[in-house]
């Protein structure tokens, strides 16, 4: 038992956005615990330089190009991670994007870019790894999800709403493939300090200052904060976890102020 039962030695674990913040940590988390890492994402310096990261951990890793809103870009890369590593273990479709505007002040084109990303990304790429997974037997499927997966904000209608979706997409699978011994669950990250919150925090005045005052582990968190709960989620320690939203977010979405 023991540490066995989170080793991830042999394994193959593609993360969609992989090459920068929470992707990146969960990344880190899968290769300490002995996976080979496919980091799937759109710049390719970016993936590069998060790649010797990873490399320096000594893990094997493979970068590939993919636009997870386009059906046969993520066939592509599933198929690239087989020519490389021959199989496919671990799926974090982590890829997302976010239009901060008022619900008002959404154009069809913003709201579609966003669904397109992060709800129809999550899908296409869990649809891509099954027929491998259910052949070797199983696999673990981890999407992401948002505290905003659990109440509203009024700034952010549109990444709300996938983020919603995401955890019920989650269901779905999971109920759907658990004959096939495929473990599909959502983690809900909360405030973290990313480059896309770095945004965030230019475009509404004291998010800073309100985030750390509401959330009970008194500050925000960072992508490391993601490696042990990736590595939970893909490792045995949770063969009988399926369909479950995990929030990691410091206590954020319990606390009330």
């Amino acid at each position: 038992m023991g540490s066995s039962l989170f080793d991830l030695t042999g394994r193959v674990a593609i993360v969609t956005g992989g090459n920068g913040g929470i992707g990146l940590g969960m990344a880190t988390g899968l290769a300490e615990a002995g996976a080979a890492i496919v980091i799937a994402a759109r710049d390719q310096k970016k993936s590069a330089e998060a790649a010797e990261k990873l490399q320096k951990l000594g893990a094997r890793v493979a970068t590939v190009e993919v636009d997870v809103k386009d059906q046969n870009s993520v066939k592509r890369m599933v198929q690239a991670t087989f020519d490389r590593f021959q199989r496919v273990d671990i799926l974090v479709a982590n890829a997302g994007i976010n239009i901060r505007k008022p619900p008002q002040d959404v154009s069809a084109e913003e709201w579609q870019a966003v669904l397109d990303v992060n709800l129809n990304g999550p899908f296409f790429c869990a649809q891509a790894v099954y027929p491998a997974m259910k052949a070797q037997g199983g696999g673990k499927i981890i999407t992401i999800g948002s505290m905003t997966s659990i109440f509203g904000v009024p700034f952010a209608p549109a990444y709300s709403a996938t983020k919603g979706g995401v955890v019920q997409l989650t269901r779905s699978l999971a109920t759907a493939w658990a004959k096939d011994n495929i473990q599909v669950n959502c983690v809900l990250p909360g405030w973290i300090d990313t480059d896309l919150t770095r945004q965030a925090r230019k475009q509404v005045q004291g998010l800073h200052e309100r985030v750390e005052a509401r959330t009970p582990a008194g500050r925000w968190g960072e992508p490391k904060d993601f490696a042990g709960v990736a590595v939970f989620l893909a490792s045995h320690a949770s063969d009988f976890i399926t369909g479950a939203a995990i929030p990691v977010d410091g206590g954020y979405s319990v606390s009330g102020g």
